[in-house]
């Protein structure tokens, strides 16, 4: 037996996940972090299964994440669950402006898609035992090209990440153009935290980077302008029906097999749907990866916002 903890389990692809990392593997326990109050009928479905366990998390909200962390880490230690071997950070969101704020203070972007994750493994990663994987769904959004991104969504515009922690940080904060360049902001940040990260995990335990692609039907397209919303709602579909895009089934079975290793990735690595492929060239870059960590150990450390 073996545990692996998942954010983003309760809807669209990550649903379709944790259903195929359940079904293919009788030894897995799997834990879920999400919100009960909001995800009431997928954690009763969830729960349906005496080999999963969700424990109340608000990924928005440092000391809940940090809560979380505390919780899986005792049942660990008593024994209560088997030895952790996995962690998939899938959970992620976007919004139509940049100023959504946390109880912390923090851009909600930012401290979902980047600091949660980080807060997690802090608290985790003393308990993996080798052979492990962490998975962090990311997006090619943080390309930022037309190839990666179909136009939908704007390119990631860094800046130092004490900036980006903040509600506020882009041009026009109030529009749907700086929500959307949150978000690919975060999905660049997310890379070179995977980077940083592969830098200091022990021998054993690896972690990559997971893009799924363009998944219709997922509920991030639902705030966008109106002919982003067209593409999205009936253009994007129909491109299911080629192997360009998959359904939000296929996109979690690809995933699972990311997370099992089916996939093979080495450490620090991205993987495009279903081969590992380099990230964008912007999301090589020592010094920023670096910077973020460094920021984001002082936002855990000392709540140091902006």
């Amino acid at each position: 037996m073996h545990t692996m903890v998942m954010t983003g389990a309760t809807r669209g692809i990550g649903r379709f996940t944790a259903a195929t990392l359940l079904q293919d593997d009788p030894e897995l326990r799997l834990v879920v972090l999400a919100r009960e109050s909001t995800s009431a009928e997928a954690v009763r479905q969830l729960r349906a299964d005496d080999r999963v366990t969700v424990v109340n998390t608000e990924l928005a909200s440092i000391d809940s994440v940090e809560s979380a962390g505390r919780a899986v880490g005792a049942l660990l230690d008593a024994g209560e669950l088997p030895p952790l071997r996995g962690f998939v950070g899938n959970a992620g969101v976007q919004f139509t402006d940049a100023l959504h704020t946390t109880p912390d203070g923090l851009e909600t972007t930012f401290a979902v898609n980047v600091l949660a994750n980080h807060l997690l493994l802090r608290a985790l990663e003393s308990r993996l035992v080798s052979p492990a994987r962490i998975v962090i769904t990311n997006s090619g959004t943080h390309f930022g090209d037309l190839r990666h991104t179909y136009g939908l969504t704007p390119a990631p515009r860094w800046a130092d990440p004490s900036v980006l922690a903040r509600p506020g940080a882009f041009p026009s904060p109030a529009t749907v153009a700086a929500g959307y360049t949150a978000y690919a902001t975060s999905r660049l940040a997310a890379m070179y935290l995977v980077h940083e990260w592969a830098r200091r995990l022990p021998d054993g335990v690896n972690i990559v980077a997971h893009s799924p692609g363009l998944v219709p039907a997922t509920g991030h397209g639902r705030h966008a302008k109106p002919f982003a919303r067209f593409l999205n709602d009936r253009v994007v579909p129909l491109l299911t029906l080629t192997p360009a895009i998959d359904n939000a089934a296929t996109a979690g079975r690809r995933l699972a097999d990311t997370v099992t290793g089916r996939t093979p990735a080495p450490s620090g690595s991205y993987v495009d749907r279903s081969r590992v492929t380099p990230s964008s060239n912007e999301s090589y870059d020592v010094e920023r990866e670096r910077a973020l960590w460094d920021h984001l150990e002082a936002v855990r450390l000392h709540r140091v916002i902006g």
